[in-house]
């Protein structure tokens, strides 16, 4: 019995495709988020993959046939899409998937790509994979680029004028807490970010407000994601969770202590020293 995974956000056709999928003889695992299906791949075997492309926004099903051709490279990986119109996104996709079906799409039609495709299986070479951390250690100035773009859109921000330097010359420093982190076994606990406390006592300095310092914070943990987003082809799919949640964790603590030098003026330079 194939085993086949179905990730579709919409509560009504992810029912009627797993009852039909089911009745045709397949064991169906139903999905309803791109966070499902990826702790899905990573501990389970599935000979098919069916996914909707929008997840719910445009592309996200990219993240899911990425995991698993990474993951399960035999596996057929089947896209359904209701907007054919959307070129860069269905050339993404094609790059990874089996095919890419235009939706509605008729069962009869759909069953029948299923059983061809598996009886037919075609033979995929696993796909080279780096880390999130090395991804992000080899696109730091991509990172910082997209995130001075962000910057340069918030009104709020771009009120305190400042050079490109100024704006950005804590970067490099948190991001390679960052990558330290990611890097550290599980077990392991990660230090206080020292450059997380000068930075907030810089920005006290230069005249930001507290809420100010908090919203560059969530613009880097956009930028970051951003980058994974444009090298999902290269992921390391068996991490990726993990590594997720530690990116937030720690973006998140670097922001507490940013906040905390910022409040009380001098813990900076007591950290340091």
């Amino acid at each position: 019995m194939p085993r086949i995974l179905l990730a579709e956000d919409d509560d009504a056709v992810r029912d009627m495709l797993r009852t039909v999928l089911e009745r045709d003889g397949f064991d169906v695992v139903a999905v309803a988020s791109v966070r499902e299906a990826l702790g899905r791949i990573a501990s389970e075997d599935f000979d098919a993959l069916l996914s909707d492309l929008h997840m719910p926004h445009a592309g996200d099903g990219f993240t899911v046939v990425s995991a698993m051709r990474h993951t399960h490279p035999e596996a057929v990986t089947l896209v359904l899409s209701g907007y054919p119109e959307l070129d860069e996104a269905l050339s993404a996709i094609r790059l990874q998937a089996d095919e890419v079906l235009v939706k509605p799409i008729e069962m009869s039609v759909l069953r029948e790509c299923i059983h061809r495709k598996l009886a037919n299986p075609v033979h995929h070479r696993p796909l080279p994979t780096q880390t999130v951390a090395s991804i992000l250690e080899h696109n730091l100035d991509a990172t910082i680029q997209d995130w001075m773009a962000l910057v340069e859109h918030d009104e709020e921000l771009t009120c305190i004028p400042l050079s490109f330097q100024d704006r950005t010359g804590h970067l490099p420093n948190l991001i390679a807490d960052l990558i330290f982190r990611l890097r550290l076994p599980q077990t392991d606990k990660a230090d206080i970010s020292i450059p997380a406390r000068q930075h907030g006592d810089l920005r006290r300095q230069q005249g930001y407000t507290a809420a100010m310092v908090v919203e560059e914070s969530r613009i880097l943990q956009v930028s970051i994601f951003n980058t994974l987003q444009k090298n999902l082809d290269r992921v390391d799919f068996s991490r990726v969770l993990h590594d997720v949640i530690t990116i937030a964790d720690e973006v998140d603590s670097q922001l507490k202590q940013a906040v905390l030098s910022y409040v009380e003026p001098g813990r900076a330079a007591m950290s340091a020293a």
